[in-house]
């Protein structure tokens, strides 16, 4: 199986009658691609970045805004991630909160091991907690409150280009225990909400640097968004994983 990756030049390339049954697309740039006359028969495709001014034309249609309303339905609160004013953030971390806990207890009646199972190559349930960890000490502890050093030693990067950015000699080399990520990540969501319970208007408008692109101004609102943004896309796809495992126990 042939595999390409980010130093080939396939950039404006095209495809006439290639056969891609199969083929896999894993953190891939597909902006702007344009299909043509093809065969999308249980094509699967996982876009967390789809919003609202962009396009997703399927046979002419934007599609973006049916998934988003599916979304919504599906996981009640999601709705509320860009909640404006101090009040709204509340409500929506307190959804998120007893959206997670009761997943946790989902997790914990399942066989033991389930958090260390990966399904097709994705992040086990523990890894996920602990990238929600690094989350959070980038866009709260770094970007918000300003902390020297505001990192976990049990985060967990996103991908090559999160890895560029950090000093890995801050993190661990060793795998924590789940028990240790769940204190890790408990100590974190706790930051969250006490930083929102005193939390004023004014608080929320004032400027920060994009912790990853100095450059590109944010503001408190903007960098708590990110918060909720990655909590609902992360739950999504714990969720998803989780019942795939499910699945998987019930037919074998």
């Amino acid at each position: 199986m042939a595999t390409f990756t980010r130093s080939d030049e396939l950039a404006g390339a095209e495809f006439v009658r290639a056969d891609l049954t199969g083929a896999r697309f894993v953190e891939t740039d597909l902006t702007g691609v344009v299909m043509r006359g093809v065969e999308v028969a249980k094509v699967d495709i996982d876009a967390p970045w789809l919003v609202h001014g962009e396009r997703l034309l399927v046979n002419g249609v934007d599609v973006i805004p049916f998934v988003e309303a599916e979304l919504d339905r599906r996981f009640p609160g999601r709705a509320d991630r860009r909640a404006a004013d101090p009040a709204g953030l509340r409500s929506a971390w307190a959804t998120l909160e007893r959206t997670w806990a009761a997943t946790l207890d989902r997790v914990d009646a399942m066989p033991p091991g389930t958090v260390d199972v990966s399904v097709a190559g994705e992040w086990t349930f523990a890894q996920t907690l602990r990238h929600l960890v690094l989350a959070t000490d980038v866009w709260l502890r770094r970007a918000i409150l300003g902390v020297e050093q505001p990192f976990h030693r049990f985060g967990l990067a996103g991908g090559e280009g999160d890895e560029d950015r950090l000093d890995r000699s801050e993190f661990a080399t060793e795998t924590p225990s789940y028990a240790e990520v769940l204190e890790a990540r408990a100590g974190r969501v706790e930051m969250v909400r006490d930083v929102l319970a005193t939390i004023t208007a004014d608080e929320l408008s004032v400027s920060r640097a994009n912790p990853w692109a100095p450059a590109y101004p944010e503001t408190t609102r903007s960098c708590l968004h990110v918060i909720l943004e990655e909590e609902w896309e992360h739950h999504r796809f714990a969720v998803r994983d989780l019942d795939a495992i499910a699945a998987t126990d019930t037919t074998t």
